[in-house]
């Protein structure tokens, strides 16, 4: 998209009336690191409008654990429901070619035909957290399309999935039954930050052992300290099969219900508060280190300082000191 033919106050009311082609152009547009696109990312972010609010529902799992067939059946319950349902779904990407399968959108066929539906499947790029380094922008471009719901689906590789706490209104958990040490396995980290967990595959033999698991977490649960966002029955745990369907209604009416006490005790204000200050944060760290590695001067005693780190000559801390005093030096 050339800077001649990109007019980010057009593109953004294209969007807002719910313009599916100007939607994925602008996911596009942000998830690019090419500094025109930026500016014109940039420019587009601040033409939307700031009035629509959409439920951001981050879900993470361990891989196989079910999250594509979860996010179909509970997103066909959504739409059903009469609600306008946009999936946020990032593949890891490869540490060697970079490169991405990109199959949810394959694995959640019914979903994707639905006209209320909304697939967007992105690389992580090797982003930690379990999330594209853009997801938080292309998850305002779809509440600003007018999507009810945002499902946020991340890698599902481990503890680090917690950042997707920091861009969603509730966080949750999908397990499997019978995961043997997996109450362990998941780690404290990331069930502190859970909202939901829910147990799939609670159908057919494994129903018993679901029910026997969801009592195992809920009771792990109750060992938690108790969180200041939370009212007094939460966080819970649920069963849920997403090849039957069974417990997606219960599913979304806790969830309904967590979301409205939180708006009505200001939680919801609050925590979208945090979220911006995180991530303003975050953008001006990656926006310092930029420019540090684009500065010639900085750029060269950092390799230098990087043959003396490899012979031991100098302590890393030491090193990247050097560098930043370098960067931070007037310029004649």
């Amino acid at each position: 998209m050339s800077k001649a033919e990109f007019a980010p106050e057009a593109t953004a009311r294209l969007i807002e009336q719910g313009n599916r082609r100007a939607l994925a152009r602008a996911i596009t547009l942000v998830e690019s690191a090419h500094p025109d696109h930026r500016q014109q990312a940039m420019a587009l972010l601040a033409a939307l409008r700031k009035d629509r609010q959409a439920i951001r529902i981050g879900l993470s799992g361990t891989p196989g654990v079910g999250k594509s067939t979860f996010i179909e059946s509970f997103g066909l319950h959504l739409v059903g429901s009469g609600l306008k349902v946009a999936v946020l779904a990032v593949d890891p990407s490869s540490a060697r070619s970079g490169g991405s399968i990109l199959g949810d959108k394959t694995r959640m066929d019914q979903l994707s035909r639905h006209p209320d539906a909304y697939i967007r499947p992105s690389p992580s790029q090797t982003h930690l957290g379990g999330v594209a380094r853009r997801t938080r922008e292309a998850t305002t471009l779809c509440e600003a399309a007018g999507f009810d719901v945002v499902l946020i689906e991340t890698v599902g590789v481990g503890q680090s999935e917690t950042m997707v706490a920091e861009m969603a209104d509730l966080f949750v958990l999908l397990l499997a039954p019978a995961g043997g040490d997996e109450l362990q396995g998941v780690k404290r980290g990331i069930m502190e930050m859970a909202d939901l967990i829910l147990i799939n595959k609670a159908d057919g033999d494994l129903k018993s052992t679901a029910t026997r698991t969801c009592a195992d977490y809920a009771g792990a649960l109750r060992l938690l300290r108790k969180r200041s966002q939370d009212p007094e029955d939460f966080p819970k745990a649920l069963t849920v099969s997403a090849l039957e369907g069974a417990g997606l209604r219960q599913s979304w009416e806790e969830m309904q219900a967590l979301v409205a006490w939180r708006r009505e005790q200001g939680v919801w204000a609050r925590t979208r508060a945090s979220q911006n200050a995180y991530w303003f944060n975050a953008e001006l760290r990656h926006a310092l280190l930029t420019r540090l590695e684009h500065d010639p001067e900085a750029a060269e005693a950092s390799r230098q300082l990087q043959q003396a780190i490899h012979a031991g000559d100098i302590a890393p801390s030491l090193a990247a000191e050097q560098v930043v005093d370098i960067f931070l030096r007037p310029k004649a």
